[in-house]
């Protein structure tokens, strides 16, 4: 055979072609090494307690080429990061209770983010689903500066959405509205930096484990863990539109199905309205509530042989239109005859509002947290495993930023109304059945108190004609919109967003929608879809997103004030004004003429803000002891089903929120015979287990661990290990965190 010869053109592309090759290999052993190195970092010794920010570290943006050819699946990561926080001197955030201070931890709390791309890995959308009360408007700024830092253009306002399950048992101060600061009792900054080093942790991982997959849909009602809890505000919405539906509330869950090409399990979405108010407002424990414990039980199955938080699995189970939604079943009941008190009013006859509470089916809040939780598990089990409909098509992301005080709504196509500056009403100082104020206000008023006219006029001035006006027939209480000392009370500038893979399209709401205003904001969204050729788009209404701006009642429900009516800040077209708002970014999307939509007008950042009202004093031990010793000890014997109880001479657990020493506050720990070593079978994110703080005088504290036996245990010789951390002052000197552990005596676990 004849040597081939080869032209100067063939020998330069053959150059070409090898240099190429040569610096795509050196690109991808670079990203490896900075991958590894920053996997490293997370386990060698930081737990999630650090508040320092994240070194930055920049990524390619350039999309890799194609793994498969003709491949119509996505890019898929998910991650998951512990974003706790205070666990004490720390109000909760959800009812607004003066005195609910957290004193403990039931469960740890989630970050859960999912990135989804083009099949090559291009044009990625971030959703993250958070187990706190709200995402506030500063905790998403602050992650998109970190995000830019560290990505570049990569991940930004458009394409990541933050959303919160709004458990009503996380810890508040990480706002920066006064009204949110406030009832958080201060700006704690310990739990803002821990809230953001969780976000930015578990984006961090999805990014790094993204890999090419398929995604599934799927959508099935759940019964029997939903009532109304406004049922008289919804009857006002017309008999016509009411009819269409066959219940009060939304029953739909909207599942998502992750797999990876070799049909590997890697995570799942789920969309379902329900408040996390199991756990009520005399709760002081840190925990997820009925939806965390959904995503407990449905990562637990899938990562067997991990401990709660570990595993490759993510399981999230986000907020949706759960504004006038309880998961209290048994309806509201007057506290003290037990007679029914669903009422216009909620009022009891003896005792009226206050004593008018809702009950979940459970004997107690945890077996109702369970009972309703473990329904949703079991649910979205079912409709994650006959999941067959492949979510196929384009990527696309799309957002804006609008004065919500300022919009034009159009009523019908010669008719507009506008939307006025933030004001509550009378009734959101009542509270909801959920969690009654500890103030005697009354759900449904109309008309104003010349009482509390006359000590608002004093204390924060007089709201003007213009608000008072605007918001009718809403009675003004405070006008928040007016206030803007020491900052302004309420948001002016409001995220709304929207991402879309293919047909499915999921709509960031920053605030709670009531039943009737998801559905019609849905249908809007749609709607203006099929005008553009889009039919059948699936659209998943995803809740308390990007900043939190109360609740979102329909203009019928409004006349009520209600609850969730009086809390409607912007006035009675709200709602007209939302849809309004999405469906332009619909259009936007369907036109393929995002590019052309103004960015708007950024929101602000505040300085300064109100510190903690609790301050930090430094821990003492009694005289002749030390931090982590018994106090009181364990029984030598348990029966499984019983309570091994043990308590600590303990610290103020916040300090362990800025030390990197630990990552639980307690472990149960078996003895094995083989190895001759203790073995962690529990911690302090499973929910057989509570750590409860116990405030004393002068910085002396306890600390008591339970261990509520399963049945599933086995029988063996077990130990309880306690993990703090104690503040130390000396003189002229600053502060310092310092750990230390107790451990108590060793006992048996029997079955019989």
């Amino acid at each position: 055979m004849a040597k081939r010869s080869f032209s100067m053109l063939e020998i330069l592309l053959i150059f070409l072609l090898v240099m190429m090759t040569a610096i795509t290999v050196s690109l991808l052993t670079l990203l490896f090494v900075t991958s590894g190195t920053i996997e490293n970092n997370k386990d060698s010794g930081n737990h999630g307690f650090s508040t320092t920010q994240h070194t930055a570290v920049t990524f390619s943006t350039t999309p890799e080429p194609p793994l498969l050819q003709n491949f119509s699946g996505y890019h898929i990561g998910v991650g998951r990061a512990d974003c706790t926080g205070q666990v004490s001197d720390i109000n909760l955030m959800g009812f607004g209770k003066a005195g609910q201070n957290a004193q403990g931890l039931l469960t740890r709390l989630y970050s859960r983010a999912v990135i989804m791309a083009e099949p090559n890995g291009s044009n990625p959308v971030v959703f993250v689903s958070i187990e706190i009360g709200m995402v506030s408007q500063r905790l998403r700024l602050e992650v998109l500066s970190r995000l830019k830092s560290k990505y570049g253009s990569l991940y930004r306002r458009d394409n990541v959405i933050l959303s919160g399950t709004h458990t009503h048992s996380g810890p508040a101060g990480f706002f920066q509205y006064t009204l949110f600061v406030l009832a958080s009792e201060g700006f704690s900054n310990r739990t803002f930096e821990y809230m953001v080093s969780g976000i930015m942790k578990s984006i961090d991982i999805a990014h790094q484990n993204m890999k090419p997959g398929k995604i599934f849909i799927n959508k099935g009602d759940v019964t029997g863990v939903q009532i109304n809890r406004s049922p008289t505000s919804y009857l006002l919405n017309p008999w016509s539109e009411r009819a269409r539906y066959s219940s009060n509330t939304e029953r739909e869950m909207v599942v998502l199905k992750m797999v990876d090409l070799n049909r590997t399990e890697l995570g799942l979405i789920s969309w379902f309205a329900i408040h996390p108010v199991s756990m009520n407002n005399t709760n002081h424990l840190v925990n997820s509530d009925n939806v965390g414990y959904a995503a407990y039980l449905f990562e637990q199955e899938k990562n067997r042989g991990y401990l709660p938080g570990q595993g490759p699995f993510v399981a999230a189970f986000a907020s949706s239109a759960l504004g006038d939604v309880s998961p209290n079943i048994l309806g509201p009941q007057c506290i003290d005859t037990g007679e029914s008190c669903d009422n216009a009013n909620s009022s009891c006859p003896i005792g009226g509002p206050m004593m008018c509470m809702a009950k979940g089916p459970g004997h107690d809040m945890l077996d109702s947290t369970q009972i309703i939780g473990q329904t949703m598990y079991q649910r979205a089990k079912e409709l994650y495993d006959s999941a067959s409909q492949e979510v196929t098509g384009p990527v696309a992301s799309v957002h804006q930023w609008v004065n919500m005080t300022d919009v034009t709504v159009w009523l019908n196509s010669t008719h507009t109304a506008k939307t006025c500056k933030p004001a509550l009403g009378y009734s959101f100082a009542a509270g909801t059945i959920d969690g009654v104020s500890g103030l005697n206000f009354t759900q449904g008023k109309t008309e104003t108190d010349p009482f509390w006219e006359s000590l608002r006029d004093q204390l924060l001035g007089k709201p003007s004609y213009e608000i008072k006006e605007c918001h009718k027939p809403k009675p003004v209480l405070l006008h928040t919109g007016e206030i803007t000392r020491p900052h302004p009370w309420h948001p002016d500038i409001v995220d709304v967003q929207m991402i879309t893979l293919g047909s499915l399209a999921i709509a960031a709401v920053p605030g709670e929608l009531t039943t009737m205003s998801g559905r019609r904001l849905r249908e809007g969204i749609q709607a203006e879809f099929a005008s553009y050729g889009m039919k059948d788009m699936t659209v998943a209404i995803s809740g308390l997103c990007n900043v939190y701006t109360h609740y979102i009642t329909t203009y019928e429900e409004y006349q009520a004030q209600r609850y969730e009516a009086a809390s409607t800040i912007y006035g009675p077209h709200t709602l007209s004004a939302y849809i309004q708002l999405f469906r332009a970014l619909a259009k936007a999307i369907a036109t393929d003429t995002v590019a052309n939509m103004s960015s708007g007008p950024e929101p602000p950042v505040f300085k300064q803000l109100i510190p903690p009202l609790i301050p930090n004093i430094v821990d003492r031990a009694p005289i002749g002891r030390n931090f982590g010793d018994v106090l009181e000890p364990l029984r030598p014997q348990y029966r499984v089903g019983e309570v091994a109880e043990v308590t600590f001479v303990g610290a103020n657990p916040k300090n362990s929120a800025e030390n990197q020493t630990h990552e639980t506050f307690l472990t149960v720990e078996k003895y094995e015979d083989p190895t001759a070593a203790w073995h962690v079978m529990y911690n302090d994110a499973s929910w057989e287990t509570r750590f409860y703080w116990h405030k004393g005088l002068l910085g002396q504290s306890n600390a008591t661990i339970e261990w509520h036996i399963p049945e599933t245990a086995h029988p063996g010789i077990y130990r309880i290990r306690y993990f703090g951390h104690h503040r130390k002052q000396e003189l002229l000197k600053p502060a310092v965190i310092l750990s230390f552990e107790g451990t108590s005596s060793a006992f048996e676990v029997v079955t019989t």
